[in-house]
């Protein structure tokens, strides 16, 4: 495994891709993490604030080249567990919100950017992008709900150390799903998901409607009840969350 450490990029998640250059260039495993993102993005092009050297902003390699492309939403689930789990050493309340942010109560402390490369009916090579809010004090964005584990806290945090924390977890999931315990995976990311306990509201391009969480299925599509029993399903960004205003 090699770790990269720079002072800024535009994004760890190019800045890794750019070193593999279409081959397996780094070892399975390796890690580039950056002092300051300019450009940092999360899913479906949604830019990441983060002040420069306050925060952990890193990207991963695997080449898991054994995972059919259908299941590829495993590996968003163990990097979303991974994150939880070093997060959850600090402070509590920590869960994941659908499809792999983590929330804070009704806040945000970490996004990713899982890109996977395919080879036919596999996966040639995933990248993992985090962003995990460690130090910074105040959000200057428009983003309606960020927080850190300093504002929860008041401790600062050795962005290193952090990020050792969850390679531990992260590499210890990536043998569970080598080893096929899909299973497991996947029971410990419902056990770890906002809003798992009850019926909240949501949105789609139709409605306003309260629902349940009812299942997450293998390919990564939301399953919610109504209160009448009927069930809707959704892929990513098909649906909001309706979070309360932060003060």
């Amino acid at each position: 495994m090699t770790i990269i450490h720079l002072d800024e990029v535009l994004s760890t998640n190019r800045s890794l891709r750019e070193r593999l250059d279409g081959k397996r260039s780094l070892p399975e495993g390796s890690v580039l993490w950056a002092d300051a993102q300019t450009a940092g993005r999360g899913q479906a092009g949604n830019s990441w604030e983060s002040e420069a050297g306050k925060n952990l902003t890193f990207s991963t390699v695997l080449y898991p080249d054994v995972i059919p492309a259908n299941k590829q939403f495993l590996i968003s689930q163990i990097t979303a567990l991974s994150v939880k789990e070093t997060l959850d050493l600090h402070t509590g309340g920590i869960t994941v919100k659908w499809p792999n942010d983590i929330y804070r109560h009704d806040r945000k402390i970490c996004g990713m950017l899982i890109e996977n490369d395919l080879a036919g009916s596999t996966i040639r090579c995933s990248i993992q992008g985090v962003g995990i809010n460690l130090n910074q004090e105040v959000f200057r964005s428009d983003a309606p709900n960020p927080v850190s584990l300093k504002q929860i806290t008041g401790l600062t945090y050795d962005r290193e150390e952090m990020l050792h924390q969850f390679l531990s977890r992260f590499h210890a999931y990536y043998l569970m799903l080598l080893q096929e315990d899909e299973d497991e995976i996947r029971a410990r990311y419902h056990s770890a998901l906002y809003r798992s306990d009850g019926f909240y509201p949501y949105e789609d391009c139709e409605d306003r409607f309260d629902a349940a969480i009812e299942e997450i299925e293998p390919a990564g599509h939301l399953i919610l009840r109504l209160r009448d029993h009927s069930l809707r399903r959704y892929a990513f960004k098909e649906v909001n969350f309706i979070i309360p205003p932060q003060k």
